[in-house]
């Protein structure tokens, strides 16, 4: 979509999902943390269906973010084993599903066998055209960018790349996020109005919805409100809008 035209009606072909508020929602029904989490899984396979069902391309889910390992070590270990439980047993549904998981963060400093479960989901969806999914795992915004930076500043450094020749797209093309379109919608849910270290470079023109229901009560209904708003917005990319030109 060029600047100058509004959404429309269209479908975005690039959502992401801030998952928040697993552990308050379970606070708030006298349950562990952790039930919360246990449920969030439940309200993710129901938003990758319901995505594919909407017709969306890339769907990117903010999973474990690289600041959540100073959480209580109990409760990082439950969600490691949480992901590691929805790739065995859901990874077979993705592939009949003719989904393609793609994994962004920083793998390499993930234990070996979490490591090499996550490059075997890649590998064996890559030859997927449906859907995308995006797992976001050990990923931090700023420590994406970083990594870039410095792999850009090695290539210069060995003569490899031309500093004068680094443009926007250099760069996009060093981020964990290659070869995937920026979001055009990223939705939080849980009331939270900030991006939290995801995405940043990646969502400039981004739309951004704000749901009030934290994840466990995210259901279609309300990924549906979501895709609603943005289809009502006005999308200018810095330009004028429709209206404005004409």
């Amino acid at each position: 979509m060029k600047a100058g035209q509004g959404s429309g009606g269209a479908v975005p072909r690039h959502v992401a999902i801030i998952m928040d508020g697993n552990g308050r929602w379970a606070q708030a029904q006298g349950l562990p943390r952790v039930e919360g989490h246990r449920r969030g899984v439940e309200v993710v396979r129901r938003t990758v269906r319901h995505a594919r069902a909407r017709g969306i391309g890339y769907l990117t889910l903010f999973s474990f973010s690289s600041e959540n390992w100073t959480r209580p070590p109990e409760e990082v270990a439950f969600l490691l084993n949480l992901l590691k439980i929805f790739i065995r047993r859901d990874l077979t549904e993705l592939e009949r599903a003719n989904v393609r998981v793609r994994i962004i963060g920083d793998r390499e400093a993930l234990v070996a066998d979490l490591r090499a479960l996550l490059d075997d989901a890649e590998a064996r969806t890559a030859a997927n055209t449906g859907l995308t999914l995006v797992i976001a795992f050990n990923y931090g915004a700023r420590d994406e960018i970083t990594r870039a930076v410095r792999r850009l500043a090695q290539a210069a450094a060995e003569g490899r790349l031309d500093p004068t020749a680094i443009r926007e797209d250099t760069l996009s093309a060093a981020l964990d996020t290659a070869g995937t379109p920026d979001p055009d919608l990223i939705i939080r849910t849980s009331g939270e109005m900030r991006l939290s270290n995801f995405l940043l470079w990646q969502a400039a023109y981004a739309e951004l919805v704000f749901a009030p229901m934290a994840w466990p009560e995210f259901d279609e209904a309300a990924f549906d409100a979501a895709l609603a708003e943005y289809a009502g917005r006005d999308r200018r990319f810095g330009g004028l809008s429709a209206c404005a030109a004409s």
